[in-house]
């Protein structure tokens, strides 16, 4: 199984340890979280290199909260510790595919800049 079940517990660990980390936020009453689960570990399985986690928003309420998230399911990427993607809805494997790709091509430097840049901003605004 190429899919990893999250938890609070775990959850800091995981990500400290994934370059790219992918997070499925699903409910077990959620059709639309159904359809795309086999589409997740299909794709997590074509990706060896990613970590493909799943959050169970009923058992980690907590986390799902932390996450902000309002409606499921709701997939989020991380690269390099940074959220790069978060979107609701059911994604089809073509879909999913180009969202992995786009992750994996992202120039992380410049990522980083633009975070460091929103932090500077968001620090003067403060004062």
């Amino acid at each position: 199984m190429a899919t990893t079940e999250l938890t609070s517990e775990v959850f800091q660990q995981t990500l400290e340890d994934s370059d790219i980390l992918f997070i499925d936020f699903w409910a077990d009453w959620c059709g639309p979280c159904k359809q795309f689960a086999p589409v997740y570990e299909q794709v997590s399985e074509q990706h060896p290199d990613i970590t493909f986690g799943k959050v169970d928003t009923e058992a980690e309420r907590e986390l799902a909260a932390a996450a902000k998230i309002s409606s499921i399911p709701t997939l989020m990427a991380f690269r390099e510790k940074v959220l790069v993607f978060s979107q609701p809805g059911a994604l089809n494997a073509e879909q999913l595919t180009q969202v992995v790709t786009a992750v994996k091509d992202l120039d992380m430097e410049e990522v980083h800049k633009q975070v460091a840049e929103q932090d500077d901003g968001d620090a003067s605004q403060e004062g």
